[in-house]
Formats: C-alpha cells, structure tokens, sequence
C-alpha cells in the first residue's frame, strides 16, 4: 500500500461492545489497517445494533492498544456538550498520545442530541452552532499554548475566563464532517480538514471544491489539508450473506433521506422494513468479491482521498479483516 494513503478501520460502538471493539482495532492494525475512527453516539442506529458505549473511553484504550491514528470521527460539540469540554477532552487525548490524535466534528443528529431535552434546531441553526463550537475549541487551543486565558460571549455559547491547563505541544487537527455544499466551504475556511461518508463520486467532488475554495478565500492551501472517507461496505464469503448483513445490521445505510432528526432507534427500525436490496446502491457496496471492493475503494483513493476508513456492516469482523488485509489493502494505491 502507498504510504500517502492510509487505510484505517471503523470500530463500530453501535454494534460491538467496547472490550471487542478495542479488540477488533488491534486485531486489525496487525492485519495492515492503520488508525482507527470511532463515532460518539449515545444510542445506535436501530436496536439489532445493540450497543452504544462512551467514545472517548474507547479511544484512550485505543491508545494504549494501537500504534496509528485515532480520532473520534465524530462528536458533536455543540448539544451534550460544551465546545470546552470537546476541547478538553481533545486536548489530553491528544497529551497523552502525541501525534496520533485528530477532532472530528460534525453538527449532531437528534439521535444522540435530544436526550437533554434541549430544543431541536433545524440545520442552520445547528450548523452556525457546530462553527461557534469550532471558534471556541480554536481559541482554547491556541491561547492555552500560548499561557493564555481565553472567554466567549456568542450567539449561542458563554464560557468565563480560563484555559486548558493540560496541552500537548502541537493541538489536534479539527476536521468537520459534511455531507453539503455550504458547510463544506465553511469548513474549508475555519477547520483543517473535511471529513465525509461515500456516496457518489460527482457529489464528493463537488464537496472537495468547495471545501479547496473555502480553504483558499482563507489563505490556506487545500493540499496540504486532510481529506478522510469513512466507507461503509458488506462483504462476506458469499453474496447473499452480504446482503442479509447489510439488511439487518445496517439498514440505516439503505436509507436515502435525512436521519437528523429522527429520535428512536426503534423509529429507525419502523422505517427499516421499508428499505429494499437496490436502496443500498451508491451508498453501502455488497458483494462477495474483494476484488469489487478494492476497485470501490481505489476509486476514492484516487480522487483524493488521504485516509479512508472501512466500516464492514456485518458481525465477520475477523474473517473481513483477514481477507481484506491479504487481498485488498495491498492493492491499493495513491
């Protein structure tokens, strides 16, 4: 495999416990994955998922498990959280594994956010506060390196004057996860890099202009900032059992409308028994080949892709990540 491209594993909360989560990430690093990404969810998908566990304990076992990269990819810093607690957290991640640690953002689905009880905005509203969040955790990072108390009086945040008192030497790079033209050019402009889920290739092309456009009315060279895919895909020994894989662990991929607002895992799983085998197309690869898989995949590496992370839908975690480790991920090139 190239070393300008890096192929990491998605360790999947929704669906495993953390112990076999840190496990499988393990496993997979020695198997040729490098660098992990895990969501922070408080709920799954739809309850045959089954789990949910706290991001950022899995991440620090992660740490001390694995060698490469790993990030929370993503939390929302901007409903369960304030954005100085996201800094915090980020901070001494990034403190106690120099190097290896980025901050995935994105502006949060009621799934997770809701369970507050705050108001639900709609999107720009989430959006604008996703930024101001971003704002917040910039100004923390810089100021503590500097010795330096930082406050903040905006339209949705407050926070008194104080600093992140534990910091690594250089902070985490921010990475803002989106799926629309917009904040992709606002990203570009005010994080380091974009992070994205695969849909069809005109579509994420179009996200790279935007976001490269941003990043130069900024005065920022685009090249030089991360671009990471998370990819869903459903391999197993034979088609069928890909399909059902794809269809019971992870329908939600098959749905091809906005999951931001929707509540209950048990809603998903309401709405699940409508998706149909063909809803997966361009959005989640079933097949039994590798070889199909690895032409999916380099497809992305080519237009540009920096990291790219795989998320197998099924249970065959293990005899996925041996397949893919021999037969896909040296085939790959950048």
């Amino acid at each position: 495999m190239n070393t300008s491209l890096t192929i990491g594993y998605a360790a999947m909360l929704e669906q495993f416990h953390p112990r076999a989560a840190v496990e499988l990430s393990e496993y997979a690093e020695q198997k040729g994955f490098s660098g992990v990404m895990a969501a922070d969810h408080f709920q799954p998908w739809v309850p045959a998922q089954g789990e949910s566990a706290f991001v950022w304990n899995v991440l620090a076992a992660l740490g001390e498990r694995t060698t490469g990269d790993i990030g929370p990819g993503v939390t929302c810093p901007t409903f369960r959280w304030h954005p100085a607690i996201v800094a915090q957290a980020s901070a001494t991640l990034a403190a106690m594994y120099p190097g290896r640690h980025w901050l995935g953002l994105g502006s949060g689905e009621a799934l997770n956010e809701h369970i507050i009880g705050q108001y639900w905005p709609e999107p720009p509203e989430r959006i604008n506060r996703m930024f101001e969040a971003i704002e917040i955790i910039n100004k923390l990072f810089t100021n503590s390196l500097a010795g330096k108390d930082v406050r903040h009086n905006g339209a949705y945040y407050r926070m008194e004057s104080t600093r992140l008192w534990t910091m690594p030497e250089v902070p985490p790079e921010i990475l803002v996860a989106t799926a629309g033209p917009v904040t992709a050019k606002r990203a570009g402009k005010h994080a380091g890099g974009l992070i994205t889920v695969g849909a069809p290739l005109d579509k994420v092309a179009m996200l790279f202009d935007r976001f490269d456009a941003g990043a130069k009315e900024a005065g920022k060279d685009p090249s030089r900032m991360p671009k990471v895919l998370q990819l869903h895909l459903s391999w197993a020994p034979t088609y069928e059992e890909a399909l059902s894989n794809a269809m019971i662990e992870w329908p939600n991929g098959g749905m091809k409308f906005p999951k931001g607002d929707i509540r209950s895992p048990f809603e998903l799983e309401q709405m699940a028994k409508l998706v149909r085998p063909e809803d997966f197309e361009g959005r989640l690869l079933i097949s039994e080949d590798p070889d199909v898989h690895r032409a999916y995949i380099q497809k992305f590496a080519d237009l540009g892709f920096d990291r790219i992370y795989l998320h197998n839908v099924g249970r065959n975690q293990r005899e996925w990540i041996d397949v893919f480790g021999a037969k896909v991920l040296p085939a790959l090139t950048r």
